[in-house]
């Protein structure tokens, strides 16, 4: 393909699509025409209403006013997400976005608590992180001088319409219609024009597919392929359902496990989103639904719906010239919130990359591998938390225990499990702070701890852990509740 790129298609809208969209919108407006075929007719999937914090950077780069966003998508806060029945029934921890402790060069916090732990001097480990406390109690606030990590609940709907109107501000051009053919090149095997049932042809020289899991372009037209990770996350659908509010919006997701998956509470400003991810070999539809329907709370607002998946990324995020986003690039179930944000990091390296000219093989590929480290490493984390499990009471959860498990996965755990080091990797998602949290909020306890931390005195220990809870404390006393600051700062 030896031309330059000066007209983008994105086939399918929803969130993936007016992400993308937006991005291109904003960044490159003024050198490339951006075109969205969308239909009315095809419903998106809509549930993935939990956020993490990097979409606040991604918001700067757009230059999206937070208010107006909270306000037109009827978001709430985000500090973390609770576990509830993971590790062992009836048990409980918060993995949250704040850091634990204070940093330290050669050991990480997590080592000197595992020290005044074997001194007898320990609280929990969550007692040392702000968010994480802030949670528990529901308060919340932010400032621009704040330091406090955050994220959103949000209306995924609303949230596509935001940036819909955002998008076409901005020169992005809509086209209703449904995509009956995708044409190539008959030489290249490029895609050339998308053909809708209407006869309009829609013509780019790059095409982006956002059509959700049928992947109409990345896969039906170019073939590309998947790689299917059921064997390591066996959760293969989702019911779900909206909810009137009963109580006020917590700033955290709930996710609850059950027998044969888990559950999801999502609160928004207007209303509460819920949903049960299981797996069909152990629960049939009907059960899941019950299950899921016996365990929510406030009045129904919409009917209960099933959606089928399969975990597992595209053997190609980008191939020739097309690039897939959302759904159809690939699928982890949402357990730690991150769909949104691969979306995000899809379309802010493939701007990072963005050809002038050809498009040449070497770019494809280094697309590619950074796509595919990423969400290889955040399919670690989530397979993480079904697999540390003191759980045997269903054979669910025995599958999940014994389940052998990713050599990159299986490592981190030992080396977590005999020396307590976790680490961040180079452009990975989840920081040390997350890997610990869940590995010790589901069990694992370390045989030992980096020496270097002894050098301590004890009664130094003691203040040094004292000092970090007291300044917790007073940052607490100072802070609204959640719903009082969401009622002064962006309620409807």
């Amino acid at each position: 393909m030896n031309k330059t790129i000066k007209n983008i298609v994105i086939a399918g809208g929803g969130s993936a699509g007016w992400i993308a969209a937006a991005a291109l919108a904003k960044q490159m407006g003024s050198v490339v025409k951006v075109t969205l075929v969308e239909s009315e007719e095809i419903g998106t999937v809509g549930v993935g209403e939990a956020t993490i914090p990097p979409m606040r950077v991604f918001h700067k780069l757009l230059g999206i006013d937070e208010r107006e966003f909270m306000r037109a998508t009827s978001a709430t806060f985000k500090l973390g997400i609770q576990f509830e029945n993971w590790g062992q029934r009836n048990d409980s921890y918060i993995h949250s976005f704040g850091m634990t402790g204070k940093e330290s060069f050669i050991a990480p916090f997590h080592h000197f608590w595992l020290y005044a732990k074997e001194q007898g001097i320990a609280k929990e480990f969550g007692k040392y992180c702000f968010e994480l406390e802030a949670a528990k109690v529901d308060k919340f606030a932010t400032s621009d001088n704040a330091n406090v990590n955050y994220a959103y609940h949000l209306d995924s709907s609303r949230y596509a319409t935001f940036l819909r109107d955002y998008s076409e501000s901005r020169g992005v051009k809509r086209i209703e219609g449904k995509i009956s053919q995708v044409n190539k090149d008959p030489t290249s095997g490029h895609i050339s024009s998308l053909e809708l049932e209407s006869g309009e042809l829609v013509e780019g020289d790059f095409f982006i597919d956002c059509t959700g899991f049928r992947g109409l372009l990345i896969e039906q037209s170019l073939n590309t392929g998947y790689e299917d990770w059921s064997h390591w996350l066996p959760c293969d659908r989702a019911i779900a359902v909206q909810t009137e509010s009963v109580a006020e919006p917590r700033p955290i997701t709930r996710s609850i496990a059950h027998d044969s998956g888990w559950q999801w509470r999502i609160p928004l400003q207007h209303r509460v989103g819920n949903g049960l991810v299981y797996c069909s070999q152990y629960l049939t539809d009907e059960e899941a639904k019950n299950t899921l329907l016996n365990n929510i709370e406030g009045k129904m607002l919409t009917e209960p719906r099933v959606i089928k998946f399969r975990t597992g990324q595209r053997r190609k995020h980008w191939n020739k010239n097309c690039l897939a986003l959302g759904l159809s690039s690939g699928f982890v179930e949402p357990l730690e919130s991150t769909s949104i944000h691969l979306i995000m990091m899809g379309i802010v390296r493939f701007l990072r990359l963005f050809p002038n000219g050809e498009i040449s093989d070497s770019v494809i590929d280094e697309y590619n591998q950074q796509a595919k480290d990423e969400i290889e490493k955040i399919r670690d984390f989530i397979i993480l938390h079904y697999h540390v499990t003191q759980r045997q009471d269903s054979p669910f959860w025995q599958y999940c225990k014994n389940m052998d498990i990713p050599a990159s996965l299986a490592h981190r755990i030992k080396l977590f499990s005999e020396h307590a080091h976790a680490f961040q990797a180079d452009g990975e998602l989840f920081r040390v702070d997350s890997w610990t949290q869940v590995m010790l909020g589901q069990g694992i306890m370390p045989k030992q701890f980096h020496p270097s931390v002894t050098a301590m005195p004890v009664g130094e220990l003691q203040r040094f852990l004292q000092g970090i809870e007291n300044s917790i404390s007073k940052g607490l006393e100072q802070l609204p509740s959640h719903s009082q600051f969401i009622a002064k700062y962006c309620a409807q």
